[in-house]
């Protein structure tokens, strides 16, 4: 028996921070004060609040110390672990109160989520098949395969109203019904875990911190559909993740909750891995599948779909790693739970990666239906240093961006579409008054341009014409028609593109576009970017009055742009001006200006 339990952050997010020279030192220092056999280490996955890491939390005592470093570790052993004194100016400082420790429940980050996909994350060893069990894990596959027909669970599915994780929101029991329905010798079930988009890492997080939910759950799955086999098609620049979920597998066959005759009952079913180069094209189901089979990964036309002609021309249903962690706990705690959270047609929970200009970054899940203004202002306490909040964008690349007037629509499927938007896999960036929206609208399609695959015209030559029409504007060489142009080419590529891909490619110029129009006209009518980003249309100016010709901004300059004498107002030769902005990064009296 253990005294106290330390569990570690083991999530990329925290790995990055150090987490791993963290456990390290601790395991170290709890050896040299010999207190091995009484306290016990446990990497976990991600807690969600990534902007403190590495995060550390004591147990039985609850304290919940962030930004740990090894440096810190023997006063936290020594203070908290032998004297029972918590460290106070390492505890997350919502946590300390004057006599005890708060609930980490209890602070603004987490008092108003809700999990249900994130239930194991940071509370479990990812790589201890045991622990998983210990929290209800295979309950739920034992009790379909033991009290339901697979009729039944589909009807389980459907009654909850569960709806796809990654994209488009489709009804996953629906989903479940049309593959079943089809008769084969052969059926598949694949798990998306592909995650392209910039700024996304939920599925990530739930497979390096609860591994099994997604095992459990395609077994359930392959019971309701009649499969024996399924893959994970997983990107291979999510080592930990990969590294989890192999070690979870070969713990579920050693247990006998994958292979043949689970729980006795002569289903028979198995896991693969297969890893994915990076291509973001291979999100979308039918490039997944043609990648899985070992061919280059482009789409294929629909129909038909994939439930009917989909892996190796078989049967086949895929769904995302988050969507698949909500399965295990509808089956045992019913649909009426489910559905109890969220709207009327979007219900349940979801996941956001929180990201941009915000203060808590991290992984938070909310029901659905809460407004962005409580994500963005209650749970990611704000925006950094006074900024305004200007827009957030929610689906990657083939979402749009919210501006401030819809802070309080609540979040949902049909919402988001409504206003231009869409859910996608739940990325979420936050932009402030500093974000040019015309730029925004460019990144993102420089990163569409590279990630089509090439296989229609549409998307292949569309998006690069769509991006070159944007260079020029942001260069200050656009023109009205121009954006008129854009426009057009817009609703051309979404109506005529082969894939998902470069039918949502257009989405964030068009949206910003339909919000943000007047900065698209600043930048072609008055050849200015009024968030000061877009470098073809910026001047630094330096003011004579405020100059106090120190020579710091003529020293930090990379180009001698800059001339003046000692006490005498400088002057910036534009001509040879880079733009690079160092002048002003270094001027101490707010004397340089861009325009």
């Amino acid at each position: 028996m253990y005294r106290s339990h330390i569990l570690v952050c083991g999530g990329t997010g925290c790995t990055s921070s150090g987490s791993a020279k963290v456990i390290e030192a601790l395991e170290r220092e709890l050896a040299a004060q010999g207190l091995s056999e009484e306290i016990k280490v446990i990497r976990t996955g991600c807690f969600g609040l990534c902007s403190v890491g590495p995060i550390m939390i004591v147990y039985p005592d609850g304290a919940f110390y962030s930004g740990v470093q090894t440096e810190d570790i023997p006063e936290i052993v020594t203070e908290h672990l032998l004297k029972g004194r918590p460290v106070k100016r390492l505890l997350y400082q919502e946590t300390v109160a004057e006599e005890t420790i708060k609930s980490l429940d209890e602070t603004g980050f987490y008092k108003k989520q809700k999990r249900v996909a994130l239930r194991n994350c940071g509370v479990i060893n990812p790589e201890n098949i045991e622990e998983y069990i210990a929290y209800d894990g295979y309950e739920a596959l034992g009790k379909v395969l033991t009290e339901y027909t697979p009729e039944q669970v589909i009807q389980i599915i459907l009654d909850s109203g569960l709806r796809g994780r990654g994209g488009a929101g489709f009804p996953t029991g629906l989903k479940w019904k049309f593959a079943a329905a089809n008769k084969a010798d052969q059926k598949y079930v694949c798990c998306n875990a592909d995650e392209g988009d910039p700024g996304a890492f939920m599925d990530r997080s739930v497979l390096e911190g609860d591994p099994h939910a997604v095992i459990e759950a395609m077994a359930i799955a392959g019971y309701a559909i009649g499969a024996s086999q399924g893959y994970v098609y997983v990107r291979a620049e999510y080592p930990i993740a990969v590294k989890r979920l192999g070690i979870a597998i070969t713990q579920a066959r050693e247990y006998g909750l994958l292979g043949k005759n689970i729980f006795g009952t002569g289903f028979d079913f198995d896991v693969d891995i297969r890893l994915g180069a990076g291509a973001f094209v291979c999100g979308e189901e039918t490039a997944l599948m043609t990648s899985i089979e070992g061919k280059r990964g482009e789409p294929r036309p629909r129909p038909p779909f994939p439930a009917l002609k989909g892996l190796f021309g078989k049967p086949t249903i895929l769904n995302n790693v988050e969507t698949l962690a909500n399965v295990a706990q509808i089956i045992l705690k019913g649909p009426e739970w489910f559905a109890s959270m969220g709207t009327e047609k979007s219900k349940g929970t979801k996941v956001f990666a929180l990201g941009g200009k915000i203060n808590n970054t991290g992984l938070v899940e909310v029901p659905m239906g809460t407004t962005l203004r409580e994500v963005v202002e209650d749970i990611g306490g704000g925006i950094p240093n006074g900024k305004k909040f200007k827009a957030a964008q929610t689906g990657g690349p083939s979402g749009g961006c919210i501006p401030e007037k819809f802070l309080d629509v609540p979040i949902d499927f049909d919402n988001l579409t409504a206003i231009g938007a869409m859910m996608g896999s739940g990325g979420l960036i936050v932009m402030d008054e500093d974000n040019c929206m015309v730029d925004i609208a460019k990144f993102f399609l420089e990163f569409t341009v590279d990630e089509s695959c090439g296989k229609c015209t549409p998307c292949r030559i569309g998006t690069k014409r769509l991006l070159e029409l944007l260079d020029k504007i942001t260069s200050g060489n656009g023109t009205l028609e121009d954006i008129d142009k854009l426009e057009e080419l817009c609703y051309y590529i979404k109506n005529n593109s082969l894939c998902a891909l470069g039918q949502t490619a257009p989405n964030p110029v068009l949206s910003t576009l339909k919000y943000f129009r007047d900065e698209y006209v600043a930048h072609v009518v008055e050849k200015r970017c009024p968030a000061g980003v877009c470098k073809g249309l910026l001047s630094f100016e330096i003011i004579a009055d405020k100059c106090k010709g120190c020579t710091k901004c003529a020293r930090q300059c990379p180009v001698g742009a800059i001339s003046g004498t000692v006490r005498q107002p400088h002057v910036i030769d534009k001509a040879k001006c880079i733009k690079c902005g160092a002048c002003m990064d270094s001027c101490s009296f707010k004397a340089i200006v861009k325009k």
